[in-house]
């Protein structure tokens, strides 16, 4: 039986550390739209978010490592020293062997242009015992100035893995990681590691996945979400709301969890396209195509979309 009580959790005026994961759009002839994702990261510096690049949203897994590159050198010129994630990846399959070596390279790439690493789980990382993912992690430590961990439902992907508490608790002692982003999409799991991190490492990150409660940041969470790329700006709003006391916050988050709840739904890989319908409709982007190889939503979705577009401009419109 848990032992958790939430509602002694929540943290009024708190400071959100808000991140977001940066869709990669697409051009209708299945070119990279450069020009949007340009325009999208200049967007989400300028609301206060810090961009995260490469991640799911950005099709980590499908894209190729020029792709990346390109990528991370557009993000580091247009943060002019602003600080920015880059997902590292490495794709292998069921029953690989932990390849140091792979992750050691793209750790080297995000860092060779000013980013800050978030490493992707993997087969090879994941599959072994508690003690063999602990020293993958030491390993890659080592490559590192600082890093981000990540665990991952499967409902994202399949060689994802949900750590136990006791590993959680290991890997928070790794001192050049800075927090982790978590994906189980199950509220008490979040809640154990926000209490963990408060017993053991105050200034760690527990960064919620969970973008259907997006409300875990009144309990001490910060978020890295592929939600907030719907509307970055609408997201900070929310977030000021929190630190000020401001009773408006909760409408705000209705709305975004509204979003949130319709794009997530299953197949949850879709929500990407969820999102370049969003920002197309918003203008932000130039068509709602997707990585070819990437689940798709209904056309149908356009008009429930444009009420949700609808109401949240209206709603900031009376800030």
């Amino acid at each position: 039986m848990s032992t958790i009580h939430p509602e002694k959790m929540i943290r009024p005026k708190r400071k959100i550390t808000g991140m977001s994961a940066i869709l990669l759009p697409y051009q209708a002839d299945g070119q990279i739209d450069w020009t949007g994702f340009d325009g999208h990261v200049v967007s989400t510096l300028d609301a206060g978010l810090t961009p995260a690049i490469n991640m799911d949203t950005g099709y980590a897994n499908l894209i190729d490592d020029d792709t990346r590159t390109e990528a991370l050198r557009r993000t580091q010129e247009l943060a002019s020293g602003r600080s920015y994630l880059g997902g590292v990846f490495v794709g292998d399959q069921s029953g690989a062997d932990f390849n140091a070596d792979a992750y050691a390279k793209g750790i080297q790439a995000v860092q060779s242009f000013g980013g800050t690493p978030i490493l992707f789980q993997s087969f090879g990382l994941t599959s072994g015992s508690e003690d063999d993912i602990f020293n993958a992690y030491k390993t890659l430590a080592q490559h590192c100035d600082s890093f981000y961990a990540f665990e991952l439902g499967q409902m994202f992907a399949p060689f994802g893995k949900i750590y136990s508490l006791d590993l959680y608790k290991r890997l928070m002692g790794i001192q050049n990681c800075l927090g982790a982003k978590h994906s189980s999409l199950d509220r008490s799991l979040e809640w154990q590691r926000v209490e963990l991190r408060d017993q053991t490492r105050p200034e760690f990150l527990v960064l919620t996945g969970n973008d259907l409660a997006i409300d875990m940041v009144m309990y001490g969470s910060d978020y890295l979400l592929g939600l907030s790329t719907f509307h970055p700006a609408a997201f900070a709003a929310r977030d000021r709301m929190w630190a000020d006391g401001d009773e408006r916050f909760y409408q705000l988050n209705d709305l975004l969890q509204y979003l949130g709840t319709f794009a997530f739904r299953d197949p949850v890989p879709a929500y990407k396209h969820s999102a370049a319908m969003f920002l197309k409709l918003r203008e932000r982007i130039a068509t709602n195509q997707t990585h070819p190889n990437s689940p798709t939503r209904p056309d149908s979705d356009i008009e429930i979309l444009k009420l949700i577009v609808r109401d949240l401009d209206t709603y900031l419109e009376t800030l």
